[in-house]
């Protein structure tokens, strides 16, 4: 898949469940999406403090924490404020801390990643 828009100054924090992953999906989806500016988190410590800290265009939950708010299970690397989370839990306090213009991407299936990002990222605010 190949982005022709120019993306970079556009934001994706995305929340998932394992550090590896994140890094190498960082590495392959930035230069496919436009070059925009992707922060992978695997811990709401991190990721709460960056959702406080700035503004986003896209907010990302990987398909591994996808699958286990899916299965009503918590997404792993909780704070002691997010402990027994599912996406439901996040979205409330994602509008409020984001606006309800930020656009979230969810999916249960790596295969999809891409193009809901490029569609998310085609409508979304430029927040560089």
């Amino acid at each position: 898949m190949e982005v022709k828009q120019d993306n970079s100054n556009k934001t994706i924090l995305a929340r998932g469940c394992d550090a590896n992953l994140g890094v190498q999906f960082a590495k392959a989806a930035s230069p496919a999406l436009g070059n925009p500016t992707y922060v992978p988190t695997t811990t709401d410590d991190e990721f709460l403090r960056l959702l406080r800290e700035e503004k986003w265009s896209v907010i990302y939950f990987a398909p591994g924490a996808c699958r286990f708010s899916a299965a009503g299970v918590a997404i792993p690397g909780a704070s002691t404020e997010t402990e027994g989370w599912t996406l439901d839990d996040y979205r409330p306090l994602i509008e409020e801390l984001q606006g309800a213009d930020v656009a979230v991407v969810e999916s249960l299936y790596e295969e999809e990643s891409f193009g809901l990002l490029a569609s998310a990222l085609n409508g979304a605010r430029a927040t560089r």
